[in-house]
């Protein structure tokens, strides 16, 4: 399908962040937009790039009642030689269709999806910033837009992309964060939406975030919700653990969301030559682990930070210090390579950086 675009005249433009360190996280929009709807009888069709703007919802679209909907989260970045790039994009778009078939959404056509988020990001280019840890965020959205209600699958759907200008998604940046273990709530269970990027997950972990938060942590550091002690994942990261000269990483038992920088950190540490585990991990373990000395590294990644090492831990009343509270060689190593190869400063020997222009 032929992308259309009606594009912003120049001086209806809106002015583009000059001081690239304050730029923050999710603040900031460019110009325009991609935009495509689906129904019945078309399918999904009329892809076009259009000026940012609002959207028209009826009160009663299924959305707003039912929570059908899904997302992705990527980035694009600007090279040392000023070309712009994707970093595994069609692995976000596999990933929201794998999140649309949990929903009952009908999945996107994959290059329709790809460029449409490709050539905005052409459109809008100019917003790319250039300074060192700052990227353009790219996110596509499905929303159900059925008037209707009462609980059913919808027949409509509205799927736009919105850009914008981001720097560092924590404010230590790359420094140690400190984590609280919560087991009062639990975020997902097997079988349940957890392994689909839908804003019900989201929603899920609101409150134990915000009373985390309150008690000066970063981020809430999630077990199952069986017996509360298997180690699932962190607020907005899947979370490894370095015991003994091993990478251990919690499995991907249906409750996880499947990260792409997960894939990536696993991907590079067994070609590094270093021993990596998919498996059910306790946070006794982990604190017996770091009682005994052998708990070398903890670290977060997601596409948001990255890579985010872990100062401490906070369970039963208790932070448990890892290490020396310090960034460890690991996650310095996997963030220098990941971002290297997302910012072509390095080889690529997976394939996994495309040119956008």
């Amino acid at each position: 399908m032929q992308i259309t675009k009606q594009l912003l005249p120049e001086d209806q433009r809106k002015p583009r962040p000059t001081d690239e360190s304050a730029l923050g996280f999710g603040k900031i929009f460019t110009d325009h937009m991609f935009m495509a709807e689906y129904n019945p009888e078309r399918g999904w069709h009329e892809p076009r790039i259009v000026p940012y703007q609002q959207l028209v919802l009826d009160p009663a679209a299924l959305v707003l009642h039912y929570g059908q909907a899904v997302f992705e989260g990527l980035k694009a970045y600007r090279g040392e030689d000023g070309s712009i790039y994707l970093f595994r994009p069609m692995d976000n778009v596999r990933r929201m269709n794998r999140s649309a078939r949990r929903l009952c959404i009908p999945e996107v056509p994959e290059q329709l999806l790809l460029e449409g988020m490709m050539e905005l990001v052409r459109v809008d280019k100019e917003w790319v910033p250039a300074s060192e840890g700052t990227s353009l965020y790219i996110r596509p959205v499905i929303i159900a837009t059925e008037a209707f209600l009462g609980v059913k699958v919808s027949s409509r759907y509205l799927l736009y992309v919105i850009v914008g200008p981001v720097g560092a998604y924590y404010a230590e940046g790359f420094n140690p964060v400190r984590i609280y273990v919560e087991e009062e709530f639990v975020r997902a269970v097997a079988g349940g939406l957890g392994e689909a990027k839908t804003p019900a997950n989201y929603a899920a972990s609101l409150l134990a975030a915000q009373l985390a938060h309150a008690r000066g942590f970063t981020q809430v550091l999630w077990l199952d919700a069986c017996d509360k002690k298997g180690v699932e994942e962190v607020g907005t990261m899947n979370i490894f653990f370095k015991i003994a000269g091993e990478v251990i990483t919690p499995e991907l038992s249906g409750s996880i969301l499947p990260g792409i920088t997960r894939d990536s950190v696993i991907t590079l540490c067994r070609h590094w030559g270093l021993k990596v585990t998919e498996r059910r991990i306790t946070i006794d373990e982990v604190i017996e682990a770091c009682a005994a000395g052998t708990l070398e590294e903890v670290f977060g990644t997601g596409t948001a930070a990255v890579i985010s090492p872990v100062g401490s831990i906070h369970y039963r009343g208790k932070d448990y210090q890892v290490a020396d509270g310090n960034t460890g060689e690991l996650a310095k190593r996997l963030y220098e390579e990941i971002t290297g190869i997302q910012y072509g400063r390095l080889a690529d020997p997976f394939g996994w950086r495309v040119k956008v222009c």
